[in-house]
């Protein structure tokens, strides 16, 4: 995988042979930032990127400037990974990787973002309950946005907070406000 953009564009980051991972296609990432980039100012978020899996739209975000970038991650291998990349990018922005569980992290939080992005396995059973973890929690700052990553066989359409649908081959999108 490679970073899309910014200071870091073209950097090639490869997780070991062992990773369980799935990470965000480069084509998939292009567009969601794309989005991102024509209703937000990049430099000026706080992000939250919940299952980071690989950490690589956290480091997108980073690699465009972004203020401040959480990261957690529960799969112990991925979040070595994650803060040995972080260690050798040097980012220089705030950005703090958590080796901790995001469902019991979310209702302890006593901060906003003004973007989560949210990639969790696609067979967690309560992938579906993470939108109204985000909500109930007031996790997102006014105006903010929660970006899902989920397979096609999930409609959010009837979430209150449901703002738009986007795939991209396989990889779809639900964004909520």
């Amino acid at each position: 995988m490679r970073i899309i953009s910014g200071k870091y564009k073209g950097k090639i980051i490869s997780p070991p042979k062992n990773f369980s991972a799935r990470p965000t296609t480069d084509f998939a990432r292009e567009g969601l930032f794309n989005i991102i980039d024509n209703n937000f100012k990049i430099e000026d978020l706080e992000v939250m990127d919940l299952f980071s899996g690989t950490g690589s739209i956290s480091f997108e975000f980073a690699s465009r400037a972004s203020k401040k970038i959480y990261l957690y991650e529960s799969n112990r291998l991925h979040f070595g990974f994650i803060l040995k990349t972080i260690k050798e990018l040097k980012f220089e922005q705030i950005i703090k990787a958590f080796n901790r569980d995001v469902f019991k992290s979310m209702a302890r939080l006593n901060e906003q973002f003004d973007l989560i992005f949210a990639d969790p396995p696609f067979r967690l059973q309560e992938l579906d309950t993470i939108p109204d973890l985000v909500f109930n929690n007031k996790l997102l700052k006014e105006g903010g946005w929660l970006i899902l990553e989920h397979p096609g066989s999930f409609n959010f359409t009837n979430h209150p907070h449901f703002l738009r649908h986007r795939n991209y081959g396989s990889v779809n999108f639900s964004f909520f406000k």
